[in-house]
């Protein structure tokens, strides 16, 4: 029964390939949108990501950064200073909020640089220089070609207006840009004198950051401090946390479109087939050779429309970032493997209609014309 239901596919190549290009459509949406937060999520940690200090260090209760909120008194970054097995420690400040620019508001994370420091600052520049004086700004390549707000020109944050003097690469996301103000003018909007919101913390070569960060918790009061691969690990979780309830939501639909797809090919196979099957079983065929060339039709159309949809994505997601700057697009195989195994159980599922039809096929209707 196998050979005969590859037999059946082959002959029927124009329907198996209008259902596979459908099925192909379907799991090409759910790869794209898991692409579409996966890189999103990852923008969204650039910054931390980035900047690469050995440890991190916030108040007790907090263990990332996106979306959170942490205030320090300054003299804990002198006490950390002080120890033996620290090279330098960077404070700055931050906070999320909403920016005007050129008539348009986005959402932000905005750090604060103490002058002349530019450990924190932005990892690559695209145009113009860091900011030196109160009043400047360095804002994202991708925000300035959005919003049409060039080098020279102004920007809300809060009720004050900043000039952009640099444009930062790598540092945009849909969800967030990071932009850079000088510590005094952040201190000002934050009322925050005598605080900070992180501290970065450089270690001596061959000081274990792990080990550093417990030593850190222990001897400075109210104080969280995590190595940079688990404070990133935690920033990275939160943002990808955001948008798993959308892509289950849209695993889901596209899932359900492709198994309706699956089932109704299979159907219409079977239903054209129908006195091929009724002379098989009259002569002796079990249901369940039936039934296992049924699921194996499902499961070639499911396959076909999965491979189809990952050579596909896999093509053009490299592409997209160059017509749509502002969208960040990460595939991850571990998904990709996954939905591999979704299309499996949608086959199983697109099944169970003709499976049920073939099964109440009466053997007499191979005798009727």
């Amino acid at each position: 029964m196998i050979q005969w239901a590859w037999k059946t596919l082959i002959s029927q190549r124009g329907s198996v390939a209008g259902s596979a290009l459908g099925i192909a459509a379907a799991f090409t949406l759910v790869i794209f949108f898991g692409a579409v937060f996966r890189g999103e999520s990852s923008q969204i940690v650039a910054y931390p990501a980035n900047i690469e200090p050995d440890v991190w260090v916030m108040q007790t209760g907090v263990n990332n950064m996106h979306m959170a909120a942490s205030f320090l008194w300054d003299w804990k970054a002198d006490r950390i200073e002080a120890m033996d097995d620290v090279k330098k420690v960077t404070p700055i400040l931050y906070m999320n909020t909403v920016i005007s620019a050129g008539g348009q508001e986005a959402f932000a994370f905005i750090v604060g640089l103490l002058p002349g420091d530019d450990r924190a600052g932005p990892w690559q520049m695209a145009e113009g220089r860091p900011i030196q004086n109160p009043g400047e700004v360095v804002i994202p390549d991708v925000l300035s070609a959005l919003t049409g707000v060039d080098i020279g020109e102004s920007i809300s944050i809060t009720d004050r207006k900043f000039t952009v003097v640099g444009l930062s690469t790598g540092t945009y996301s849909s969800a967030n840009a990071v932009m850079f103000i000088p510590f005094q003018d952040m201190e000002e909007i934050m009322s925050s004198t005598g605080t900070y919101s992180y501290l970065l913390v450089d270690a001596r070569d061959g000081v274990d950051p792990a080990v550093l960060a417990e030593r850190i918790r222990l001897e400075v009061d109210k104080v969280n401090a995590l190595p940079h691969e688990e404070f990133i690990k935690n920033d990275f979780a939160l943002a990808m946390q955001m948008g798993v309830e959308i892509i289950f939501m849209m695993t889901v639909i596209c899932s359900t479109l492709a198994a309706l797809i699956i089932g109704f090919t299979a159907y219409t196979l079977a239903t054209r087939k129908r006195q091929e099957l009724a002379i098989a079983k009259a002569l002796g065929t079990r249901n369940g050779p039936i039934l296992l060339a049924v699921v194996f039709q499902s499961v070639v159309l499911a396959a076909s429309g999965y491979v189809v949809a990952v050579i596909f994505a896999l093509t053009l997601i490299p592409y997209i970032p160059s017509l749509v700057p502002q969208l960040t697009l990460g595939v991850s195989m571990g998904a990709i493997a996954r939905i591999g195994l979704v299309a499996l159980f949608v086959a199983v599922l697109g099944s169970l209609i003709p499976a049920w039809t073939v099964t109440r096929l009466d053997p007499a209707t191979a005798f009727h014309v």
